[in-house]
């Protein structure tokens, strides 16, 4: 019984016809400057102005995740099937924006790096003195007074 196979010349894959895609190369230390791809080729496209749009635009991303971290807090009653419907599409939107910062600060680009930090930063702030004063509205509303 012979195991000889007959296409083992064939096995080789020819390496010219390969599309230049394993050339290209991927920044990958932080760097500062206008040259830099964000979510989606072309975009910024190289441009100051666009540029600093982006910036805008992954800082209101980094916000807008911390924001929404305490959405399902500030709703009270909802009905089951339809509160939990609207949650799970609430949590999608927010891991979304959670996975697009995220893309955004692997450009490795410093000044994406620094707006999504304060972005997050921010938020944080915000959505820690919404509670406090959530929580003393609730605190006074239940207090008491001692008439005299």
């Amino acid at each position: 019984m012979s195991h000889t196979h007959e296409h083992q010349g064939n096995m080789d894959m020819p390496h010219d016809d390969m599309p230049m895609v394993m050339n290209m190369m991927m920044q990958m230390n932080f760097y500062w400057g206008k040259d830099v791809t964000i979510l989606f080729k072309g975009w910024p496209d190289n441009n100051l102005s666009m540029y600093i749009l982006s910036l805008f635009f992954v800082f209101f991303m980094a916000f807008g995740v911390e924001i929404m971290s305490m959405g399902s807090k500030m709703i009270i009653k909802r009905p089951i099937v339809g509160g939990i419907i609207r949650d799970g599409i609430y949590y999608t939107v927010r891991m979304v924006l959670v996975y697009f910062v995220m893309l955004a600060v692997m450009s490795f680009n410093i000044g994406i790096f620094i707006v999504a930090i304060l972005g997050h930063g921010l938020g944080f702030v915000v959505v820690k003195f919404l509670e406090l004063v959530a929580a003393e509205t609730t605190t006074d509303s239940n207090a008491t007074d001692p008439k005299v």
